[in-house]
């Protein structure tokens, strides 16, 4: 049940997920020019979803709108891994106890304080653009993703075969990402997964807080807060990018689960069956098995006439422990 789950999940995923990434990459090039702007949350004469706040096509605003959101998510998780992957497996590889809490304990602290309060200070201080919004983002995820990565590496770094490698005198790199960081390579994928969905939570609500895009700019995020005032009077233009946001979130973790659900049955395909082990011992014929006149008497196999005399033991110990 959970294999056929698994297979009808990657469909269901790309599907998904496609809808947002098509717009996100193709949208910028069939918007065309803007007309001319109508009342404000009206529907029809000639929009077919509607106007916004300012009377504008919300359509045409569908289309610009998913670039912003699904490039500041994407080169976030990127930057995050970038910087969280070498510290984690650094810390995890590392037999210097002084080196590992250098690395990690500032982590720690960076992680006590709440995401959405550190990139609200920073914003208070700059003025962060597309990209400001992008590395802030990555910076607060950098200390989770830095320990679930050590956390993972750890088992795979204590195994045996990591410390023939260093004898062997292979790279840290090669030993680092060639055997432990695909060792942990799974569960690596699986927090990618559920990161980016916190990431472009975290890359709306700072949108919707005015943190990195302007307070008119077309994106997703911009578009239901300020179009939230006629939510019942024109919903298509709180609904649609909202909708959007959410396909991108779920569809992306449907695919890396089929993603990981298909490495899993190869690896189970790949591991032999016990059950179905070709049998190594050759089984007994049959006829010498039954012929009761091939069996060797116990008689001929142990004569007892040639064992020794055990007296003659007995004299030799006794002469032993006259000597002591």
């Amino acid at each position: 049940m959970r294999t056929a789950g698994g297979r009808r999940s990657g469909p269901a995923g790309l599907l998904i997920v496609g809808v947002p990434l098509l717009l996100a990459l193709l949208g910028p090039l069939l918007a065309g020019e803007p007309g001319p702007r109508s009342a404000s949350f009206t529907l029809g004469g000639g929009h077919w979803l509607g106007t916004d706040f300012v009377g504008r096509d919300v359509g045409r605003q569908i289309l610009l709108g998913g670039q912003s959101v699904v490039l500041v998510a994407l080169a976030a998780t990127v930057l995050a891994y970038a910087v969280a992957v070498p510290l984690g497996l650094a810390a995890a590889l590392t037999h210097r106890t002084w080196l590992e809490e250098l690395l990690m304990r500032p982590l720690d602290v960076l992680l006590a304080v709440p995401s959405l309060l550190l990139i609200l200070l920073v914003a208070a201080v700059f003025s962060p653009g597309a990209a400001g919004l992008a590395l802030l983002v990555a910076l607060v995820n950098i200390p989770d993703a830095a320990r679930i990565v050590r956390a993972a590496a750890s088992e795979a770094a204590a195994r045996p075969a990591v410390e023939a490698l260093r004898m062997q005198g292979e790279t840290w790199w090669r030993t680092a990402i060639g055997y432990v960081g695909r060792s942990a390579l799974r569960t690596f994928a699986a927090d990618a997964g559920v990161r980016l969905t916190g990431v472009l939570y975290l890359v709306a609500t700072a949108a919707f807080l005015g943190v990195g895009v302007e307070p008119d700019a077309a994106d997703w995020a911009v578009m239901v807060d300020r179009n939230r005032t006629g939510l019942f009077v024109q919903p298509w233009a709180v609904v649609v990018p909202a909708l959007l946001i959410v396909a991108l979130s779920m569809g992306g973790n449907l695919v890396v689960d089929a993603v990981l659900g298909g490495e899993r049955r190869r690896s189970v395909a790949a591991a032999p069956d016990a059950r179905h082990a070709p049998d190594t011992c050759p089984a007994p014929d049959a006829r010498h098995a039954s012929d009761a006149s091939d069996v060797p008497d116990a008689s001929d196999v142990l004569d007892v006439t040639d064992m020794p005399d055990l007296s003659d033991v007995t004299d030799v110990a006794d002469v032993k422990e006259g000597r002591r």
